[in-house]
C-alpha cells in the first residue's frame, strides 16, 4: 500500500530571524532534533520550521509569531506555515483549498516550546509540546539594588548584541512614551551606543500625539530631566486617523487592549514612515509590564495576586500549554499578544526589537522573589517595577531615570474616552468584525 504524500509549505520570511550565535541551518537542525536543550541554546529572535519525512517541528521566540494550518488533499495532508493568518488563507486559496479555511482552524505555536507534528493523514494526531525555556523562580536575594542591577544589566546585554548586529550607520528609533519600559530602553540604548563607540546621533525617541493625550508632556519631561531633549520627535495625527477595520486586518485578533494598542502602533509606524522613508530599526518596551507583573489585577476577574505571583511566566504565556484556557488558535499571554507590536511594525517595513522579550531578561525577572518582596500585597507589587528599573538604570548607565505612573500605550496618545469612541472596546464586536473578513 502506498503512503499518502505529505507536504510542508514554508511561507515564513527568513529575514525576520536574527540569530547571534549560529547559522540558520544549524538553528533549523536543532529544532528538527526536538532536543529542548539544543533549541534553548539558540540565541536570538526566530520562527523556524524543520521537516524530516512525515515529522515536522516548529519553534519560535516570544517576539516572532508562528502559525500553521493543516489542509486535507486527496494525495495526503499539507501543512502551511506562516507568521500571519491571512498569509495562510491566501496560500490555501491559491491551491483551491480555501473552503477548508477558517481563522479558528489555524494554530499558533506557543513561545518557548518545540511543537512536533506527524503528517500521517486522517485522522491527524495531536501535536506534542516540549518546553525549551524554563527559568528558575525566586532565586535572587530580596535586594532591590541587586535585582535592578541584574535586570537592567541583562537588558543592556541584549541591547548591545542587537546594536552589534545592525549596520553602524543605520538610524535607530524607539517607540517612546516616557514611561518606565520605553524610558529604560531609550536610556540603555543611548548608554550602549556611547560604550561601543557608536554615534548617539543615530537615535530618535518617537512619541505619538493624536491630540489631548498625556504622553507628549510626559515624554518631554522625561527627556528634559535626563538631558536628552534633542532626541525627541513628535508624530502628530488625529483620532480620525485610527481605523478599526484596518487594525483588525493587521493584528488578526480581537482582544480589546491588544487591538487598541495595535491601532496606536500602526499610526505611530505610519507617521515615522511618512517622515523617514528609509528608516528600518525600531525598538520598544513591549514585555516590560509582563516581566515585572505590572498589570491591574482588579481589571481581570480571573486573576488574584497569588495567581500572578505564583505561576511561572503567567503574563508571558497565559495559563500554559495543556490547560483548558490555553487557546490553540492564539496561544496565551504575551506569546499571543506580541502580534500587537510585531504586525504594525512589519506592516510599515520596520525591523522591530523588544529586548524585554528575550529569555535572558525574562530569566532574571522570574528569579525575582516576588512573594517575599510583596507578601502578596497588591499595591506593593505595583510599586516594584519603578523601584527595580530606576535602580538598575542608575547602576548600569549612571543616569537618574524618572518614573511616572503607569499608563498603557493606547491611553497616552489621546484621551481614553476619545479613543474608545473611535475604536470601541467590545471584544465580541471585534471578534465578529474579524471573522466576517473570512465569511
Amino acid at each position: 500500500m502506498q503512503r499518502p504524500v505529505s507536504r510542508v509549505v514554508d511561507l515564513l520570511d527568513p529575514a525576520v530571524n536574527r540569530l547571534y550565535n549560529m547559522s540558520m541551518d544549524e538553528a533549523r537542525a536543532r529544532v528538527l532534533s526536538g532536543d529542548p536543550e539544543a533549541v534553548g541554546a539558540i540565541d536570538g529572535s526566530f520562527a523556524l520550521v524543520a521537516v524530516d519525512g512525515i515529522t515536522v517541528r516548529l519553534a519560535r521566540s516570544m517576539d516572532r509569531p508562528l502559525r500553521y494550518f493543516l489542509a486535507k488533499r486527496q494525495e495526503g495532508p499539507a501543512l502551511f506555515v506562516a507568521d500571519r493568518i491571512d498569509t495562510l488563507h491566501g496560500a490555501l486559496a491559491a491551491e483551491g483549498l480555501a473552503d477548508q479555511f477558517h481563522p479558528s482552524y489555524s494554530r499558533m505555536v506557543p513561545a518557548h516550546y518545540v511543537v512536533t507534528l506527524s503528517l500521517v493523514g486522517c485522522p491527524d494526531p495531536d501535536p506534542t509540546y516540549s518546553r525549551y525555556f524554563t527559568p528558575a523562580r525566586g532565586t535572587l536575594p530580596a535586594d532591590l539594588d541587586a535585582i535592578g542591577r541584574q535586570y537592567v544589566g541583562a537588558l543592556a546585554a541584549e541591547v548591545e548584541k542587537w546594536l552589534r548586529s545592525i549596520p553602524p550607520a543605520e538610524p535607530i528609533g524607539v517607540a517612546f512614551s516616557g514611561g518606565i519600559d520605553s524610558g529604560a530602553v531609550l536610556l540603555v540604548i543611548y548608554h550602549s551606543l556611547l560604550r561601543l563607540g557608536l554615534s548617539p546621533a543615530r537615535l530618535k525617541a518617537f512619541v505619538l500625539n493624536l491630540g489631548g493625550g498625556p504622553d507628549v508632556d510626559q515624554a518631554r519631561a522625561f527627556l528634559s530631566q535626563t538631558g536628552l531633549d534633542l532626541f525627541l520627535e513628535e508624530i502628530d495625527g488625529e483620532p480620525g486617523d485610527l481605523a478599526l477595520d484596518d487594525t483588525l486586518k493587521v493584528v488578526e485578533d480581537y482582544k480589546p487592549r491588544d487591538v487598541q494598542c495595535a491601532a496606536m502602533g500602526l499610526r505611530l509606524c505610519r507617521g515615522i514612515r511618512e517622515r523617514h522613508p528609509e528608516w528600518r530599526y525600531l525598538a520598544d518596551g513591549d514585555g516590560g509590564d509582563e516581566n515585572l507583573k505590572d498589570y491591574a489585577i482588579e481589571e481581570n476577574a480571573e486573576l488574584t495576586i497569588r495567581s500572578v505571583v505564583d505561576n511561572l511566566m503567567l503574563y508571558q504565556e497565559g495559563w500554559g500549554v495543556g490547560r483548558i484556557k490555553h487557546s490553540l488558535t492564539y496561544s496565551g499571554g504575551l506569546s499571543r499578544s506580541y502580534v500587537r507590536t510585531y504586525a504594525p511594525a512589519r506592516r510599515w517595513g520596520f525591523d522591530g526589537f523588544s529586548p524585554y522579550t528575550r529569555p535572558a531578561v525574562i530569566q532574571v525577572a522570574e528569579a525575582i522573589p516576588f512573594a517575599g518582596l510583596t507578601r502578596y500585597d497588591v499595591p506593593t507589587l505595583y510599586g516594584l517595577k519603578g523601584a527595580i528599573v530606576t535602580r538598575g538604570v542608575k547602576a548600569v548607565t549612571g543616569i537618574d531615570m524618572p518614573a511616572f505612573p503607569k499608563r498603557r500605550f493606547q491611553h497616552g496618545a489621546m484621551p481614553v474616552a476619545v479613543m474608545r469612541e473611535r475604536l470601541g472596546h467590545d471584544e465580541h464586536g471585534y471578534r465578529r468584525a474579524f471573522h466576517e473578513m473570512y465569511s
